[in-house]
């Protein structure tokens, strides 16, 4: 009898056994792909964060290595040469207390671009044929005077992206604006024809009208007062800068667009700087699709309509 029982017993134990075992291994079975599962979304986000933390580095990095090779005349200043005689490009706009302080869409862009360089912005205002020269010979970093791309100044500067299209004109009184029908016209040994010296404008005059008495004057201010007091028939004026003069002189008239293939405005970048070249494309190309380079010429033109100073002024 006891035999039967502890057989009994052993096969109840046995039974218990693989009840247990059924038991237990079943939750084993169905809890093995949830811990592949969470160990490929683990392994998935640690390559994640190990791509981004890269990537952070690589950018940093080359941000680093941009800081690096970016240099400038005075480390920490972007310093640029301009001729606040060129409205609404540069010039002085007089505030309410009477203080003058420079404007126009170049000075804002250049400020622009400082900021985007992470620099201080250094403007030296001089005659415009000085501001060639500041560049050329590398005494600035940057000259800002509604240049235009010419083959003359591919010489002593890099060239930027153009920034602003504009044009070239002829003014004159609108007294006189009949003896001006065409360029043809203006041609004529009779006339005075003035240029600022320096400028892409005496080229203008020599091509179109080389038979005129040619006159070149340090600043468009005085070719202006020229005009004004009849000592000079006409001048070649960048289109914009024309339209704010004749905008504050109603004796002046815009008579004739000329033509002219290089229509357009360039910043002057010391030659081989490539680094700062870089910099003020992409800051030039930033500032046109944001929007910001049409709010500057709109400002610019809103402010050379008001008081302002055209020309050196003593600190």
């Amino acid at each position: 009898m006891k035999k039967i029982m502890s057989a009994a017993l052993a096969a109840m134990m046995v039974m218990s056994l693989a009840a247990c075992g059924s038991s237990s291994s079943a939750p084993a079975t169905t809890a093995a792909p949830a811990t592949e599962a969470a160990t490929e979304a683990a392994t998935e986000a640690a390559e994640t964060e190990a791509a981004e933390t890269e990537a952070a580095e690589t950018e940093a990095a080359e941000t680093e290595a941009a800081a690096e090779e970016l240099k400038t005349v005075t480390p920490g200043k972007l310093t640029m040469a301009t001729s606040p005689d060129f409205a609404p490009y540069e010039f002085y706009s007089i505030g309410e207390d009477g203080t003058p302080t420079l404007a126009g869409f170049d000075i804002a862009l250049a400020q622009y671009i400082a900021d985007y360089a992470g620099l201080e912005l250094e403007v030296i205002p001089m005659d415009f044929d000085g501001t060639i020269m500041e560049v050329g010979q590398k005494n600035v970093d940057i000259g800002m005077a509604g240049y235009s791309p010419s083959p003359e100044r591919a010489e002593v500067m890099d060239f930027s992206d153009i920034y602003f299209t504009g044009g070239q004109s002829l003014v004159c009184l609108e007294a006189n604006k009949d003896k001006f029908p065409s360029l043809e016209a203006a041609n004529d040994p009779q006339f005075k024809i003035g240029a600022q010296v320096g400028s892409i404008q005496v080229g203008l005059a020599e091509e179109n009208t080389p038979d005129a008495d040619i006159i070149q004057m340090a600043k468009v201010t005085d070719l202006v007062a020229e005009l004004i007091s009849g000592k000079m028939d006409a001048a070649y004026i960048e289109t914009e800068v024309a339209n704010s003069y004749a905008k504050n002189y109603p004796e002046l008239c815009v008579v004739l667009e000329v033509p002219y293939e290089l229509a357009g405005s360039v910043v002057g970048v010391s030659k081989g700087n490539e680094a700062l070249l870089k910099v003020v494309n992409e800051a030039i190309a930033e500032c046109i699709e944001s929007g910001k380079m049409g709010e500057f010429v709109m400002e610019a033109n809103d402010l050379a309509n008001g008081e302002i100073i055209e020309g050196l002024i003593e600190e």
